[in-house]
């Protein structure tokens, strides 16, 4: 069956991205996340695989290349209006406020929609019924959870802007096993039972794998390999042997 243009949510196209001009960490990138699924971008440290997360959502002005969000390309939009296109981030390093409250954070989440009470407050409730730990922990200070509860707390203020794209980078990077397997069954419920897209970025190859619909791996800022997560079973097929 062909793949139609409308289950492709978020396309990279030949995308040369670098934190300088003439240095492209990424050359010749093709990355396409599909509607409802789970897409991995793995590969080794320094390949450029948190470059491209950061060139989707405007951290990073691509040198050459598009960025095609639902078939327009957003090169051009700021990032404050990319959110308000669907498309939401959660970064590799925990950008919570730790000081304030479970509730405060995620309240901080609908800052689209502040004068909206009845809409936060319906959000909130809505992120208590996904995780009905942080509604128990709720004016606890975010500081004091778990590392996976303070995961939690942000993938739920995340939510609250109502993205449709998530791209998530390392997400369990600094968790023990059990938090980790926590943070992907997240994900995983977030893409069956709501229906999100996520575009992910991680270390953790097997776990990547085992969630993942499709996976691309990138050596040296290129494509090297790409195809459905089963193809990779072996994964001395994908990866090269330490």
């Amino acid at each position: 069956m062909a793949e139609s243009e409308d289950d492709i949510v978020l396309e990279l196209r030949n995308l040369y991205v670098g934190y300088y001009k003439d240095l492209n960490i990424l050359q010749d990138l093709n990355v396409k996340a599909r509607k409802n699924q789970i897409t991995a971008i793995l590969g080794a440290n320094g390949v450029g695989k948190s470059t491209a997360l950061k060139a989707v959502f405007g951290f990073l002005r691509p040198n050459e290349g598009q960025v095609l969000l639902e078939g327009k390309d957003i090169i051009d939009v700021p990032t404050h209006h990319r959110i308000l296109k669907g498309l939401a981030y959660i970064p590799q390093q925990p950008g919570i406020f730790k000081d304030m409250s479970v509730e405060e954070n995620l309240e901080l989440g609908g800052w689209t929609f502040k004068r909206d009470k009845k809409q936060i407050a319906d959000k909130i409730e809505a992120n208590y019924e996904r995780f009905p730990v942080l509604k128990e922990k709720r004016k606890q200070i975010t500081g004091e959870l778990s590392g996976g509860q303070q995961r939690m707390v942000e993938i739920s203020r995340t939510l609250m802007a109502e993205p449709r794209m998530l791209l998530v980078d390392e997400p369990t990077a600094g968790l023990s096993k059990m938090l980790s397997e926590e943070v992907y069954e997240m994900l995983t419920m977030l893409t069956e039972e709501e229906g999100l897209t996520i575009l992910l970025v991680d270390q953790e190859i097997r776990h990547a794998l085992h969630i993942s619909d499709y996976v691309y791996v990138l050596e040296l800022g290129r494509n090297k390999f790409e195809g459905p997560a089963s193809d990779f079973d072996d994964l001395e097929k994908a990866f090269w042997v330490a």
